[in-house]
């Protein structure tokens, strides 16, 4: 069974090119945030940038917008009307998807769910915007329990699915808590196969397969259990997607990068790790 290790960074990484310019390097939106979970869609835009996406704009309901604009500086917010994503904000959220297509052409990358919350309105507002649109993108969290009611809206898009075992089991309706490596792998390979994307199963060992072939990634922490680092993982996925990167290696990278920055920084924190630490340290892994 193949493992990841470092020389994964050479193949994500290549030198860049002299003369590149903004959005080159990719333009990443991040639809995500509601009421309760503001935090996502900033730690995921954070983790782009830090994995080196040229630009993140974090679209979210007005609060969320308000209060991610005022968690950094890098990042650009736009705020929807509700309190929630729902169908009047699909306009903005498709608009905002061509303008990204316009300046960064096949690096705009959207990574999608993270803490939108699962009304039924929001689900079937995220199974529309995909359906309109042919952006590359990374669904996460509450965009998984979206994409459960309609699988097929990915079919023949270039999709990262980053599913922990319960949001895999809401997803295709298989156990994997409990079973065997092997048999994990096996389930894994055979619904990415069944959704044509690439699924990156989180856990202790991440299982990483596009249908046709099956790594396993064994960098993380027993501390990465924190809020966060699974939104963390979905904006390096997206990070690299926007500067190029095929989505099995995008997805490679990421579980890599994630798990090795998670490590570093739980040698300092422990117990207190954070989320927004191990962003910290993704610099440190890939340079």
């Amino acid at each position: 069974m193949q493992k990841i290790n470092k020389s994964i960074l050479r193949q994500a990484y290549p030198p860049r090119k002299p003369g590149n310019q903004k959005y080159d390097s990719g333009f990443m939106l991040v639809i995500g945030g509601g009421q309760y979970y503001v935090g996502s869609p900033a730690l995921a835009g954070m983790a782009g940038f830090r994995a080196g996406v040229d630009m993140v704009r974090v679209l979210a309901p007005q609060r969320a917008a308000d209060i991610i604009a005022g968690f950094s500086p890098n990042l650009s917010t736009v705020g929807f009307k509700g309190q929630l994503f729902n169908e009047e904000d699909l306009p903005i959220a498709l608009a905002m998807t061509k303008s990204a297509q316009a300046v960064s052409g096949n690096n705009a990358v959207v990574v999608i769910g993270g803490g939108l919350g699962r009304s039924e309105e929001t689900k079937q507002t995220v199974l529309n915007y995909l359906e309109q649109t042919d952006v590359k993108v990374v669904i996460d969290a509450d965009g998984i329990h979206a994409l459960a009611k309609s699988p097929s809206v990915i079919n023949n898009k270039r999709a990262i699915l980053t599913p922990h075992a319960h949001e895999f089991f809401t997803l295709t309706g298989k156990q994997v808590k409990g079973v065997t490596l092997t048999e994990k792998v096996k389930i894994v390979q055979q619904e990415a196969t069944k959704l044509d994307a690439v699924i990156l199963l989180t856990g202790d060992i991440d299982i990483i397969s596009d249908g046709k072939q099956v790594v396993i990634n064994e960098t993380g922490s027993s501390f990465m259990t924190v809020g966060g680092t699974g939104d963390t993982l979905a904006g390096i996925c997206g990070g690299l997607l926007g500067q190029g990167v095929e989505p099995f290696l995008a997805a490679q990278t990421a579980a890599y990068i994630n798990g090795m920055a998670g490590q570093e920084a739980a040698k300092k924190f422990g117990p207190g790790l954070l989320a927004t630490d191990l962003i910290d340290y993704i610099p440190q892994v890939i340079k």
